[in-house]
């Protein structure tokens, strides 16, 4: 039985049956797949009624980009991108290579890579969807960072779009690879750290200003 009261015009929308149902669509999602998992499955798994999943998020295209955006939310805020004034240009990007590696290595991260790209073939409008709904974020927050970086002098950046390609590819890079193919475990401990550190430098490097 659906705990809750369809929520009138005006009304406050409940923050925790919110996450409920995100919690459950992301499951749902992931184990059954998308042409699979229907409002009326979520709103069961959620424990809301079907009208309370409606009033949160209008369709299911909605409800997956919500949920791809939330994924990547948990593991790289906002916040992440900002260059406070001192700040070490090298802990700035580890820390963000480093929420980056988690994220992408993430078990659930992995099972939904795994998920568009099985559905490409289906309906390629999932894969641009999933797309605009979580990387490009993230490479929208890399590029106004390493334009900051670029106007303070610190780096030579003319193409702050294509370097934050450039840093989020190097994180990636073969580890990401092999675990998408299922032939490795994700970095971990120290192999992990050395990795992202050979990754900053090596960035760092190659915008590097001419002195």
């Amino acid at each position: 039985m659906p705990i809750d009261a369809p929520t009138g015009p005006g009304r406050p929308k409940d923050l925790a049956k919110r996450d409920a149902i995100l919690e459950a669509a992301k499951s749902l999602f992931l184990s059954l797949g998308y042409a699979n998992t229907s409002m009326d499955a979520v709103a069961a798994a959620a424990g809301v009624s079907k009208l309370t999943v409606y009033s949160h998020f209008n369709d299911k295209q909605t409800l997956f980009g919500t949920a791809v955006m939330a994924t990547c939310q948990t593991q790289l805020p906002d916040l992440i991108f900002e260059l406070p004034e001192g700040a070490s240009l090298e802990d700035v990007l580890l820390s963000i290579a480093r929420g980056f590696q988690a994220l992408i290595s993430n078990d659930e991260s992995v099972k939904l890579t795994r998920l568009i790209m099985a559905l490409g073939n289906q309906d390629p409008r999932l894969g641009q969807f999933f797309y605009e709904a979580g990387p490009r974020r993230v490479l929208a927050g890399m590029e106004g960072l390493l334009r900051e970086v670029d106007a303070r002098s610190m780096l030579a950046i003319d193409r702050p779009d294509r370097a934050a390609e450039h840093f989020f590819c190097l994180v990636k890079g073969a580890p990401d690879y092999r675990l998408l193919l299922g032939c490795a475990p994700p970095l971990a401990g120290e192999e992990a750290e050395v990795h992202l550190r050979e990754v900053v430098a090596l960035f760092m490097r190659a915008y590097r200003r001419e002195s």
